[in-house]
């Protein structure tokens, strides 16, 4: 019986210059001490939103994550032409009906959260459910006209607005919700375990922070009275670095979530592959420009279980010569592991592997065919991958 593909493995090798793609508290760079060695890290969090976002620029799918749902119905109702004190109630009722709620702190704007109504757990639902709460509220007007505002803080008895129809719109869900799954404990049923794993990604090499001291000229000051110095002066934390990024990607996770919808799901799991290579996350990008391509992506299906090739960079990599990088040893350690993995595990549970780089046109050294057959292109590896996992082999391109 032929194995059935039940993980997509995702490995890119990835070079970033002076950024800081994800700050902590202080602003710092993030860090993670790893082989002894102290290196740059990007949350899981963080590279995870960037893919969401480009996820849902490519497949028109969006989603709304946020406790001020009131304001998103109020908003919308409106726009219906409804009286904007009664717009602000229904919403407030919405809201109140999902659960547990707080009162906004007083001070902030009436206007910007209606009677102050806040879920205490954040919701997620596809941007299209706030129309379908208004269209809720749109049939249950006459009830809302003469209900009373909601002014005690966590009263679960205080909406008028049906909770089983309200649940019903929180459950509902989308192509980025089945993929990335949804914790929402204040819904029965509205649960959705994520198909996506991501791990923070870290440098492949120790590093070391730099300090950018940087000034802002007072353009007055300077043109007409001839001084020197500066208005404003500070420090910012910056870092470089080749990154080891990984991902998977449940495949049974992915076909149950996806069960009755009308989803391709080629089609998504390719927009994902897509999104997931070549998103970036944005932190100070207007004075950084962090824009670059993955150096190496490497995608393998499986029938076994997940592996992450991080363990390659526990001793961390170093350049070969005085004035060479660590791109190339990164790619040396990450096909080397790939190799030793597959003598240790087998290759029964590798259905496909492949890979692809906008500047490598063959591996070196001994495990030079570690990664499988190279692609010509970034589409093309992910269609070789996408109908592998899937079970139909694309012609023309490796497997």
């Amino acid at each position: 019986m032929a194995s059935r593909a039940r993980f997509l493995d995702i490995h890119i090798l990835q070079s970033v210059p002076f950024a800081n793609l994800n700050r902590d508290d202080t602003d710092s760079v993030k860090t993670v001490l790893y082989g002894n060695a102290l290196r740059t890290r990007v949350s899981s969090q963080c590279w995870k939103r960037a893919t969401r976002m480009e996820f849902e620029r490519l497949t028109g799918e969006s989603t709304l994550r946020t406790r001020r749902i009131a304001t998103a119905v109020a908003a919308e109702l409106a726009g219906r032409d409804w009286p904007q004190d009664l717009a602000e109630r229904a919403a407030a009722h919405v809201a109140a009906a999902v659960g547990k709620f707080e009162l906004a702190e007083e001070g902030e704007p009436k206007k910007a959260v209606p009677n102050r109504v806040v879920t205490n757990a954040m919701i997620y639902v596809p941007h299209i459910a706030v129309r379908e709460l208004a269209d809720l509220a749109d049939e249950h007007r006459a009830v809302l006209e003469k209900a009373k505002d909601i002014v005690k803080k966590g009263d679960t008895k205080a909406s008028v607005m049906p909770k089983d129809k309200v649940d019903a719109v929180l459950r509902s869900r989308n192509a980025v919700i089945n993929l990335f799954g949804r914790m929402l404990a204040e819904v029965d049923r509205a649960g959705v375990d994520g198909a996506v794993q991501v791990a923070h990604a870290m440098t492949a090499h120790e590093t070391d922070a730099d300090l950018d001291y940087f000034t802002a000229v007072d353009d007055i000051t300077s043109a007409w009275q001839d001084s020197t110095g500066s208005a404003h002066m500070g420090h910012a934390e910056f870092s470089a670095g080749t990154f080891y990024r990984y991902a998977t990607i449940d495949l049974d996770e992915l076909t149950g979530n996806l069960a009755g919808s009308t989803t391709d799901v080629q089609t998504l799991l390719a927009d994902f592959l897509t999104a997931f290579t070549l998103a970036v996350p944005q932190a100070k990008k207007n004075s950084t420009a962090p824009h670059t391509l993955p150096h190496l992506v490497h995608l393998a299906v499986r029938a076994d279980r997940p592996v992450s090739y991080a363990a390659a960079f526990e001793q961390p990599v170093r350049p070969t010569t005085a004035h060479s990088g660590n791109a190339a040893p990164s790619v040396q350690a990450l096909t080397g592991y790939a190799d030793a993995t597959a003598a240790f595990l087998g290759t029964r549970g590798l259905l496909a592997r492949a890979w692809t780089s906008p500047e490598i046109k063959d591996l070196p050294g001994e495990a030079k065919n570690a990664l499988g057959a190279r692609a010509d292109s970034l589409d093309a590896l992910i269609t070789s991958i996408t109908h592998s996992a899937l079970g139909a082999p694309a012609e023309g391109v490796p497997a």
